[in-house]
Parts: C-alpha cells; structure tokens; sequence
C-alpha cells in the first residue's frame, strides 16, 4: 500500500502551477475590470487545483493498467509502480472530480452563469478520456489541443466570467499566454516520454513530430507568449511586466534546444511550471494595474 509521501508524488505537485496559474490571470482580469471577489477566487482555485490533481490520478490509473508506466523515466507512478491498487487510484480521481465538481457549482451560483455547468461537465469528461476510455485522444496526438482550451481559454476566461463578467481583450491575451505556456509543460514531459510512450503505442504529439521538431516546437510555445506581452504593452503599458519572467524562459528554451534528456527534462518540466507562474503573476499585476494606468 502505498504511504503518504507516494501519493504526494503520485499527485504530481510539479504540474500545480498549471492549476494556479489561470486563475491568477483570471482574477488579475477581474480586479483590472474593478472587481474584487476573494471568494469566487478561491473557489476557481479549489476547482482548478481539484481537476489538476483529480487528472493526474485519472491518468496514473489509465496509464497504469495500460502497460504504459511499466517502464517511466519521470516521477513515481502508483499503479505503474504497483505501490497503489488501481481501483484506490481511481477513486483518487474521482474525489477529486467531487471536489471540483462542488466547488464549481457553488461558484456557478454564485456568479448565476448556470450555462458554466456544462463547461465544467465537459472538463472532467475531457480529462477522464485523455487516457481513459477506449480511444484516449492523448494517444492520438490531441493533448495540447485540450490542455491550450482547458487550462488557456476556459481557466482564465472562466475566471473571469464568475468573477466581473464579460472579459476583455487583455484577458483574452492573458488566456492564450496561459494555454501555451501550460502545452509548453505537457511537451517537455512528453519530450521525455518519446521513447518509452513509442514502445507502449501512446501516439503523443511529441512521438509524432519526433525529437527535433519537439524541441523547436517547445521553443516556440515558451516564445509566443512574450511575444504576446510586448503586443500588449502597445495597448496597457503595466503589461510589459510579464517581460520579468524571460530570463526563466531563456534558460528553458537553452536547455531543451541544447539537447536535454531523461532526468534532465524532469528538471526542465518542473522549471517550465515555475515559468508559468511566474508569467502569470506579473501578467496578473499587470492586467490589475491596467485599471489605474
């Protein structure tokens, strides 16, 4: 049976960022928009850190009595490593889509957008069947697409919606900024996994563009969105803060085009999460400060 410390790292709190990160930008939407509601940010918190944690397990499970795990590279997995039986994991999962799944109803009648509920439906399926299922679409090369809409697009915007209503165009380039840099952590982990993800049919976007076009491809999400903060500043000037978090990615962008691998990309997933965070704060103060600039 597996004890407290194994099932903290089955939770990969490495991948939380991915959880804060949208809700941070979100939130500094909402304050920039004149709106303070600690609250409705806390709840978006629960049931983004609820999804990410509740995903992991959900994955850990479906890889796991897959085969896929047998032979990993990066952290513990309880199923693959059988530190843990399969259905306890996947009850893991299960109560963290509840614990998701209550936070976000209370936040949807807080804020009265009841159309949320089906988004919200249609995140816990989507992170059940990208491993789960007969037909996972993270083996089929679609994981980026779902994690750029889920943790990008519906994160933030989601946020901001429960939170001051309609968001803006600032907003909007906070949500993209997120969605890639969040698909630049899922890339360095599958950058990773090529080889053994090959062995075990996982048919991962990195496995189909190959080592090389990864790299480049990693490269190019932690890129964009800089790219997408000095645009911005042409419009806010306190957006130009999210420029602070470049010398992070410099250093990411150098170690994954310099030929990082296995253990060494643990290291880069976990500093592309730190990147993120860091993107997301200074975009947050920046989105806030908008307000009175």
């Amino acid at each position: 049976m597996a004890n407290l410390a194994q099932w903290i790292e089955g939770a990969r709190p490495r991948t939380l960022p991915t959880a804060v990160a949208p809700v941070l930008v979100g939130t500094g939407a909402a304050l920039g928009a004149g709106t303070v509601a600690p609250g409705r940010a806390v709840l978006a918190l629960i049931v983004a850190v609820g999804l990410v944690i509740a995903v992991n397990f959900a994955n850990d499970y479906s890889d796991g009595i897959r085969g896929t795990d047998d032979d990993r590279v990066g952290p513990l997995r309880l199923v693959g490593s059988k530190a843990a039986a399969p259905a306890t994991v996947r009850t893991a999962a299960f109560v963290g889509f509840a614990i998701a799944g209550l936070a976000g109803l209370t936040l949807v009648s807080l804020s009265r957008q009841w159309w949320l509920i089906a988004v919200g439906a249609v995140c816990i399926a989507g992170a059940w069947f990208y491993t789960g299922g007969k037909r996972p679409y993270g083996y089929a090369g679609l994981g980026e697409v779902a994690v750029f809409v889920f943790f990008g697009l519906v994160g933030v915007l989601g946020t901001v919606i429960t939170q001051s209503g309609a968001p803006g165009p600032l907003a909007i380039v906070g949500a993209v900024g997120v969605g890639v840099l969040t698909c630049a952590v899922l890339v360095a982990n599958n950058l990773r996994d090529i080889p053994t993800d090959e062995v075990a049919g996982k048919r991962t976007l990195a496995v189909l563009l190959g080592d090389a076009d990864t790299r480049r491809f990693y490269a190019a999400l932690v890129v964009l969105p800089f790219v997408l903060t000095a645009l911005s500043g042409l419009r806010s000037l306190p957006m130009l803060l999210g420029l602070l978090a470049l010398p992070l990615a410099v250093v990411q962008i150098r170690r994954v085009l310099g030929g990082a691998d296995g253990r060494k990309l643990i290291r880069v997933l976990r500093d592309t999460g730190l990147l993120l965070l860091a993107w997301s704060a200074a975009t947050a103060v920046g989105l806030t400060l908008g307000l009175v600039v």
